[in-house]
């Protein structure tokens, strides 16, 4: 005989449980008298067709709808006729912006087929392309060898987001034209008959208001810069500028009607831009490549400046890729090497052996650029080359030019080798140097390699940032100002110096620098004359782990440097957890209260906000950094104290939370438990 089901007794956890269900659920399900689950059904499943999803959602396809995703748009279209031009059909590129808006992008390439696809004999392919996402000519190798349109969604995304736009398309002598308004065709393609001296893709479009907000607009500077940028990287092509003259009132440097083409392709590109620096080697190391195997070119320019900060600055099929990748890997190698090879000739080996590719690159002004067939990006906005054969691909084609070019002037080469080697040198002493004082007029200052100091010579009005990653660092140097922030990176979680021994202390190298950079000294060699900021800003991420890593680092001050935190110069930085954006309106809320508080006073009950978390300060644009964390002007910092009348109870605390004693965490977390549920249930 089976046994009777047992009746539970209703618990305080269900009625947690319920209590977490949306109240509409409940009162949903309670009026149907059956479970909240009922309510979800197959008529709840949306089914997103056509364009829909990029309206929807553009952040997915542009990254946002700031200024810089609108002038994405400018960059898909302008990367088309690029493709084009790198494909050897299109001689010149013409971009015009007019005092309607509109901006027109026009190349005399092939132009779009016009006739009916085979898979949609009803449409012609020009509309195919334009209105269907991943429709296109460039998932194979066979219509382009290289090209930067790769996903299919460029120009159907342009398309999506725009409240009209017009297509002509001049082949065989006939022009054709069709319109579409918000991704949808406003008509059939139209056949405007015969056209003489003609021929490729004109495409002119207007953003949408509805997405980018009523006052957005393409900014004259930023179109007129990538468009000269692309005709210095493809040195075959033609680019010409007009803009409406009513556009550049109040703009300098930017004429009304220009013309690019730069035969000498990269090296002319990195002469503009380091035309007033000093130069360790005189002459610019240059070149470029045929294909190298069966996949790919690439084309360098490099020259070493004694007297400013390096950078490297890459591209892929002419697309930007600003967070680097496996073709930056592949010049590093290039050049480590063949410095190597050359210390090796000229006996210079042992002196060279300690040397790393980030010693090269050092005062190193690189600009890169490769043309790899079907490359792989991360993401839609190609920010990032994940191509593995990229790397080889610049390697061979850099090492034995960089060989030559070294031993074409051995003089200068050996002051390059010398100056690379005095990086390294500095590199290693950095290990076992524990303080160091201001720069004087009789001794050179040593300083960590990854300090980007400011100009400023005086601690006062001077700010150290302190932040955790190379790439929260790069963005914070684009960010700063350069004559009073000084950016020391980081990498990764500091020492606890609070469960450490003195040995494991004065062993960590993350602590050196920091104690290098400040100049102060510690405990009793504390010295308040050598302090070398008047603020150190410790700026993580607004999450858990950045909380963490700024816990670490107020730890390490109190035990090491008290007296920094007595004399009021520790602070630290608030950055944003989000960005919410409504058409051209943007704010930033720093905790998930604050965003809350923000969507209701900052924006319409109805508006479709576009919220965005930032994984960290190094997904933050250098503009955004700025404006919300580093510009004295807008920013909050937050100065630690230490309460004068508690001084006994901090010093416990400190120990009970960050001391070499598990069992005083776990007490204060299991006294805490009850306030930490509360915390996730509210979550």
């Amino acid at each position: 005989m089976p046994k009777p089901l047992k009746v539970q007794k209703k618990t305080k956890a269900d009625d947690l449980f319920a209590a977490s269900l949306p109240k509409a659920r409940q009162t949903a399900a309670a009026a149907r008298g059956g479970s909240a689950e009922a309510g979800y059904t197959a008529r709840d499943i949306e089914v997103l067709e056509g364009l829909e999803p990029v309206r929807r959602r553009p952040g997915m396809y542009i990254g946002g709808t700031d200024e810089k995703a609108l002038h994405h748009l400018f960059a898909e279209v302008i990367d088309n006729a690029m493709d084009e031009a790198l494909a050897g059909h299109a001689t010149f590129i013409e971009v015009e912006l007019g005092n309607d808006g509109f901006l027109t992008v026009s190349d005399n390439g092939r132009g779009i087929p016009v006739d009916p696809h085979p898979k949609f004999p009803k449409k012609s392919a020009l509309e195919v392309i334009m209105c269907t996402l991943h429709a296109g000519g460039k998932f194979d190798s066979k219509v382009y060898e290289t090209s930067g349109g790769l996903h299919g969604v460029g120009v159907s995304v342009v398309n999506a987001l725009s409240s009209l736009l017009e297509v002509e398309v001049a082949r065989n002598q006939q022009l054709y034209k069709m319109s579409f308004e918000r991704g949808h065709p406003k008509g059939k393609l139209q056949d405007l008959g015969k056209v003489h001296n003609r021929r490729g893709t004109r495409v002119r479009f207007k953003p949408d208001a509805d997405i980018f907000g009523a006052k957005a607009a393409f900014k004259p500077q930023r179109l007129f810069k990538m468009a000269r940028s692309k005709a210095y990287l493809f040195g075959g092509v033609e680019i010409r500028w007009r803009c409406a003259p009513e556009l550049l009132r109040g703009v300098d440097d930017v004429p009304a009607e220009d013309t690019f083409h730069f035969p000498g392709g990269l090296k002319d590109y990195l002469a503009a831009a380091i035309h007033a620096d000093t130069l360790v080697h005189p002459d610019i190391f240059a070149g470029k490549s045929g294909r190298t195997g069966a996949h790919g070119a690439c084309e360098w320019a490099v020259a070493w400046t004694a007297d400013a900060d390096g950078f490297l600055s890459s591209y892929c099929n002419t697309i930007p890729t600003q967070d680097g990748g496996t073709h930056e890997a592949g010049i590093r190698s290039a050049m480590l090497r063949g410095l190597k090879d050359h210390a090796e000739r000229v006996n210079q080996g042992k002196r060279a052996a300690s040397i790393t590719s980030e010693d090269v690159m050092v005062g190193a002004a690189v600009m890169l650029s490769v043309f790899v067939r079907e490359p792989e990006f991360q993401g839609q906005t190609k920010d990032r080359l994940a191509t593995a054969e990229a790397q080889k691909i610049v390697e061979q084609s850099v090492k034995d030019p960089f060989d030559h070019w070294l031993s074409g002037n051995p003089v200068q080469a050996n002051r390059l080798l010398d100056f690379v080697i005095e990086r390294a040198d500095e590199r290693v002493r950095r290990r076992q140097e524990k303080e160091v004082a201001r720069k004087t007029a009789v001794r050179k200052l040593r300083l960590p390699g990854k300090l980007a100091d400011c100009s400023n010579t005086a601690a006062e009005g001077s700010e150290l940032f302190i932040v955790e990653g190379d790439s929260a660092g790069g963005s914070a140097k684009q960010a700063r100002d350069r004559k009073t922030q000084a950016v020391l990176p980081l990498r990764g979680k500091i020492l606890n110096v609070a469960s450490a021994g003195k040995d494991k202390l004065a062993g960590n190298q993350q602590i050196a620098d920091l104690m290098q950079a400040i100049g102060c000294g510690t405990l009793a060699h504390y010295r308040q004359e050598d302090l070398r900021y008047a603020r150190i800003i410790i700026m993580t991420d607004a999450d858990v782990d950045g909380a963490h890593i700024a816990s670490l680092l107020i730890t390490f001050f109190y035990r090491q440097m008290p007296r920094l935190i007595d004399e009021g110069h520790l602070y630290l930085a608030v950055p944003p957890l989000y960005r919410l954006t409504h058409g051209a309106k943007t704010v930033y809320a720093r905790d998930d209260g604050h965003r809350d508080a923000l969507l209701k006073s900052e924006f319409n009950a109805n508006a479709k906000v576009d919220i965005g978390r930032f994984k960290g300060l190094g997904e933050m644009m250098p503009a955004q950094l700025k404006e919300t964390t580093m510009d004295p002007n807008k920013r909050n910092l937050l100065r630690v104290v230490l309460l004068a009348d508690d001084r006994e109870g901090t010093a416990d605390s400190v120990e009970r939370l960050m001391g070499n004693k598990a069992e005083a965490r776990f007490a204060f977390i299991s006294d805490k438990a009850e306030f930490a549920s509360e915390e996730l249930l509210d979550v």
